[in-house]
C-alpha cells in the first residue's frame, strides 16, 4: 500500500500496482528530460493547467523510478493504466504535490 506521508501515489499499470515516488534521484532524472527547464516550470504548469501529455508522462515514468522500476518512457506505451489518462494525470499531480509539501517542523 502507497504511504502518502512519504510522498508515494499508487498506481495500476497492466492491472498490476505500482507505488511511485519522487526521490531526489527521480526529480534529477526527470529534470535532465524538461530540455532546459527546471521541475519548478513543471509545477507552473501543472498549477496554472498548461501542462501536456509529455509532462504527465514524464512524472509518471519519474515516480516509477523513484519507486523503484527500472523501465523507460517507452515500455509504457502499450501499458494499460487503470483509469486511463484522468488516472495519470491525477497520480501525476498528486506526486508532485507531495513531493514538495512542507510538513510540520
Amino acid at each position: 500500500m502507497a504511504n502518502p506521508w512519504s510522498g508515494e501515489v499508487r498506481l495500476q499499470l497492466d492491472g498490476q500496482p505500482h507505488d511511485l515516488k519522487l526521490t531526489l534521484g527521480a526529480l534529477a532524472e526527470l529534470e535532465g528530460e524538461l530540455d532546459n527547464e527546471t521541475v519548478l516550470d513543471l509545477i507552473e504548469r501543472f498549477e496554472t493547467g498548461k501542462f501536456s501529455t509529455r509532462d504527465v508522462l514524464a512524472l509518471i515514468v519519474a515516480g516509477l523510478r523513484g519507486g523503484g522500476w527500472a523501465g523507460t518512457a517507452k515500455d509504457l506505451l502499450s501499458v494499460e493504466i487503470t483509469g486511463g489518462l484522468m488516472e495519470a494525470t491525477k497520480v501525476a499531480a498528486q506526486l508532485l504535490a507531495r513531493a514538495f509539501v512542507m510538513g510540520e517542523t
